[in-house]
């Protein structure tokens, strides 16, 4: 097959096994589980898809491979399986009463578990952010930032496409039909994210900063604020009678010092991730 099979990978794996064919080369076998060996997985409506690439690189890296064969697998989707979303905003916060975040990507009505993790470009993606109060005073949930990149962890260089910044302001909402929709409940928020061009075919992972605020006391660091196109203004969620608060989208938002600081209680923001998430150009 090649002159040195040792130098062929599936993706990050080795060959699991050689067999000599001919005297001129040898056979190589990959046994792995499709979770390894960083195949990517996308669940369509009705297949499980997963991708690689089969590459041989007969110099290490960062020489590049002398060829490269696309792997592709595809199963039928069982029955009831929905995608097991990475979440790292499920957690618990001790202080002042228990706090448990938690966050999701929902189906297109909001009523259970998205059954797909690819969004044709231009499709919504929604999102719910909740937080259980329990014994806890009332609280309001914030989104104060949001942005999408490729990578699980972020780091100094990694390549970000804002969603939310500016302490709430839905700056995506500014270019697309993205928004933060009305609140059954304060201690949930949901967001209608129009799926983006950035990283079309890629991954994707949705970074947020999750924060539980008191409902009596918004301000300009406090908020979650939609554009509004036909207006041209910034709106806010909660209450549009206090929509000044979001004046400062189109600027920059300042909190209110080390007061509005110190008058908060401790342990009420949780950083989350969700994905992967795919966005193409086709349909599902």
């Amino acid at each position: 097959m090649t002159s040195n099979p040792a130098r062929l990978f599936l993706g990050s794996c080795f060959p699991s096994r050689f067999t000599n064919v001919s005297n001129e080369g040898a056979e190589a076998d990959f046994y792995y589980p499709l979770s390894d060996c960083d195949f990517r997985r996308m669940a369509t409506w009705k297949y499980l898809v997963y991708e690689n690439k089969l590459t041989y690189r007969p110099l290490p890296k960062p020489y590049p491979p002398s060829f490269s064969y696309p792997v592709r697998c595809v199963y039928d989707r069982p029955k009831g399986w929905t995608p097991a979303f990475q979440s790292l905003s499920a957690g618990v916060i001790q202080g002042h009463g228990e706090l448990a975040f938690h966050m999701a990507i929902l189906n297109y009505d909001f009523s259970g578990p998205a059954e797909s993790n690819v969004f044709p470009l231009g499709s919504f993606v929604p999102i719910w952010a909740g937080v259980n109060q329990q014994a806890h005073q009332p609280l309001i949930l914030l989104l104060e930032e949001c942005v999408a990149s490729t990578t699980l962890e972020m780091y100094p260089d990694t390549l970000t496409y804002p969603l939310i910044t500016n302490k709430g302001c839905l700056v995506d909402s500014k270019n697309s039909f993205s928004r933060f929709l009305p609140r059954y409940h304060s201690s949930s928020i949901l967001l209608h994210l129009q799926a983006f061009r950035f990283a079309v075919g890629q991954e994707v992972y949705i970074h947020c900063k999750l924060i539980a605020w008191d409902p009596n006391n918004l301000n300009e660091a406090k908020k979650a604020c939609n554009y509004n196109k036909t207006t041209g203004e910034w709106e806010l969620l909660d209450d549009p009678f206090q929509s000044s608060l979001c004046q400062c989208c189109a600027s920059t938002c300042q909190g209110r010092g080390k007061r509005d600081t110190d008058s908060a209680p401790q342990g009420l923001v949780l950083k989350s991730v969700l994905g992967p998430l795919m966005i193409t150009e086709d349909s599902p």
